[in-house]
């Protein structure tokens, strides 16, 4: 499974009860950040998520509602007693972005390790148990949208594990993945695990706009948490001209790529009830809801599958 809070959602600059954009992504007690705008730390402080789980922060961009709690942040990590190395990622300019504003941080007991992530392709690598993908998106600035997926094995076989003489204290093991050598013999999962089912997909795309690519990244997300700038239609030329999107696009977006539930967030300060526009907007996409900060939900395996 795989637990997702929205720590804020605000776009630009904060209000008293929306702070600035920031995600965080948990699955087994380990934590992924996404974006770190101002007060995230103060935000994470309310809820029942520890610093200390965050091993990665994943940047979409560098404008400073994206990045400017950083320091912030990673102090409370430190005071919080992490030690193990935190893993950052963004595009090009990462670790001069980092280092200009971790200068107010004299000194942390864990190591920085910095990952310069392509501003023009797609890329894919590993955190957490999870597969991401990053995908370049329009925007004023290089900037990318992150899609997760969490693996999920096949349906483990009783009846083949009892034919093929498997201790049960295996059982597990095997179920987990694990390859065991025991009194010379070797039990593999593929011998007891029928064929991988569908997992679980998180994708996160703000502070741009809609294109092909974006769609096929997120496509059959079990939730998408993308940015409505404006819930207002008129305002779709003003969101345009500054690379983001409307409710409209976002509820288009959702459709278009077969998600399952759509999750808006990056409010402009103007629009003070998210909800206002929700209406309109589900006539689109129906699974359209307005996140708001700490919004929390568990993605989990159908038990179906």
């Amino acid at each position: 499974m795989i637990d997702v809070c929205l720590l804020g959602t605000g776009g630009m600059l904060p209000l008293p009860k929306r702070y600035l954009t920031s995600l965080l992504v948990r699955v087994e007690g380990q934590a992924v950040l996404i974006d770190c705008g101002e007060a995230t730390q103060v935000s994470l402080h309310m809820t029942n998520f520890s610093p200390v789980d965050i091993g990665h922060i994943l940047f979409t961009h560098y404008h400073g509602d994206h990045c400017s709690g950083l320091p912030g942040l990673l102090m409370t990590m430190a005071n919080s007693g992490r030690t193990d190395p935190v893993h950052l990622w963004g595009v090009p300019g990462l670790e001069k972005m980092v280092k200009g504003l971790t200068v107010i941080c004299e000194y942390l007991p864990f190591q920085l390790v910095f990952h310069e992530i392509s501003a023009k392709e797609k890329t894919s690598f590993q955190a957490i148990g999870l597969d991401w993908t990053s995908c370049p998106v329009k925007h004023r600035v290089p900037c990318l949208a992150y899609s997760a997926y969490l693996p999920r094995g096949g349906r483990f076989d009783p009846a083949r594990a009892k034919a093929l003489d498997i201790p049960l204290p295996y059982w597990s093991r095997l179920q987990g993945g694990e390859v065991i050598e025991a009194e010379g013999r070797v039990y593999r999962p593929e011998n007891v695990l029928g064929p991988e089912r569908r997992g679980l997909r998180l994708s996160y795309a703000t502070d741009c706009r809609p294109s092909a690519a974006l769609v096929e990244t997120v496509r059959d997300s079990d939730l998408l948490i993308a940015e409505g700038l404006y819930g207002d239609p008129a305002k779709q030329a003003d969101a345009k001209s500054k690379g983001h999107m409307v409710y409209k696009e976002a509820a288009k977006l959702a459709k278009d790529a077969g998600v399952k539930e759509l999750w808006l967030t990056h409010f402009s300060p103007a629009m003070m009830n998210p909800k206002e526009f929700l209406p309109e907007t589900r006539a689109i996409f129906p699974e359209t809801h307005a996140g708001f900060d700490r919004k929390t939900t568990t993605l989990r395996f159908s038990e179906d599958a």
